[in-house]
């Protein structure tokens, strides 16, 4: 009989392995990835464009190109798209961030033939229909004035500004003047510009048939060189406080510019973060929620573009609060520079880390998202490898290191609005 009384032994083995994606050749350079080992016929297209806010001219134009691009075309109304997708049990996910827009189009496998057309047909003729633009622009409008009275959706905002500047992609936030202010025209030319694939992803339990399939229809494609632009970051302020009346709580934020996933040191920036603040057993979690029960919730966070690198800290304290805990950041992040971490919490937030890890390509959908972090960043095909390898292998001393180099208290700009 199992003796309840003892805790199992415990057994700690780690491995990284990120599946190998198979790669199509397409015209002029272009490749279809596809990313096998599903099971269920579920299948998911993801079309990639260098279309993010780091190519827009106007700000929001990015955004709301993407949001357009299945309100109608020029043979479909957005109600006959969605009667397409409706019908055969298919969905659309436009995202447009700071980099890239990707379209996906995820469907029964079987179906391929009755949605694939409509799917192409967005990619290649959206009409950008001027009462459907004005509705989504009344729509971001208002959800904007809504986030606006919110303490932490301002102070990040402000935050990003101070650390790249308000001219800055990465900084640049879109006002309801920005918005007004867009045209279809305005649309009309930045997909024409920019709505150029550069990567198609493909995920399904398909046949090779099928995959030959997408081949040709993919292969229609004529690619397009899209003009790199270069922007350099313009700092703002270094502390920053917005008083807002009959706020009872303060939003504070502490960030700041940090090297890139290319940077021989990002590995170990990832863990000190993790240290810091990155999981629920972090020191300021620790000490700043357990401890003294100043804020429900903090977190540090490692934000990479694919141009530039941020690191941010936040909470949400009460009014009274906020200068305690600001001292108990500080205080924070000058032990982790200062005291080398004891092998047993070094140990705990390795595991955490390694283990989340593993965890994130417990599936095709998810090991797409580390292929696609790869290829689009090109970061090299055992960069996860090289990270599991590597937080696996840190030790006290490299923390430390890392620490003095990256996290000098003095060197955060700040934000509080409350």
């Amino acid at each position: 009989m199992l003796d309840r009384s003892f805790a199992p032994a415990f057994s700690k083995k780690f491995s990284f392995e990120l599946p190998q994606p198979q790669v199509f050749p397409l015209r002029g350079g272009l490749d279809l990835v596809f990313i096998p080992g599903l099971q269920q016929e579920i299948v998911k297209i993801e079309v990639i464009f260098k279309a993010g806010k780091w190519h827009e001219p106007i700000p929001g134009l990015s955004h709301f190109t993407a949001t357009m691009i299945d309100k109608g075309t020029a043979a479909k109304s957005s109600k006959e798209i969605a009667g397409v997708f409706d019908f055969y049990g298919a969905q659309l996910e436009i995202s447009a961030g700071y980099d890239f827009t990707s379209v996906s189009l995820y469907g029964l496998s079987k179906h391929l033939p009755e949605i694939f057309p409509v799917f192409w047909e967005l990619m290649n003729s959206p009409s950008f229909p001027e009462d459907e633009l004005d509705l989504q622009k009344e729509i971001f409008i208002q959800n904007l004035l809504v986030n606006s009275e919110k303490n932490s959706f301002v102070a990040s905002k402000l935050l990003r500004k101070n650390i790249f500047g308000q001219m800055h992609p990465y900084g640049r936030a879109t006002e309801e003047n920005d918005v007004r202010q867009l045209t279809k025209e305005d649309l009309k030319v930045f997909f024409k510009n920019n709505f150029h694939p550069v990567e198609i992803y493909l995920v399904g339990n398909l046949t090779p048939q099928k995959i030959e399939w997408l081949t040709q229809q993919f292969n229609s494609i004529i690619p397009q060189n899209i003009e790199e632009k270069n922007f350099s970051a313009q700092p703002g302020q270094l502390h920053q406080q917005l008083a807002k009346t009959g706020s009872v709580q303060s939003s504070i934020r502490w960030g700041k510019q940090v090297i890139n996933r290319l940077h021989p040191d990002y590995f170990s920036l990832l863990l000190v973060n993790h240290l810091l603040g990155g999981y629920f057993g972090s020191r300021l979690m620790k000490s700043i929620r357990e401890e003294k029960g100043l804020t429900y919730g903090i977190y540090s966070s490692i934000h990479p573009f694919k141009n530039d690198c941020m690191v941010s800290i936040g909470a949400d304290v009460n009014n009274d609060k906020a200068g305690l805990a600001k001292e108990e950041i500080k205080k924070e992040i000058k032990r982790l520079k200062e005291i080398p971490v004891a092998e047993t919490e070094l140990a705990i937030a390795k595991n955490h880390f390694l283990g989340s890890l593993q965890l994130e390509v417990a599936n095709p959908f998810a090991v797409l998202e580390k292929t696609k972090s790869i290829r689009l960043n090109k970061l090299g095909n055992t960069y996860y490898q090289d990270l599991f390898s590597k937080i696996e292998s840190s030790h006290p001393e490299d923390i430390l290191l890392t620490a003095k180099k990256y996290f000098e208290p003095d060197s955060f700009q700040e934000v509080s609005v409350g």
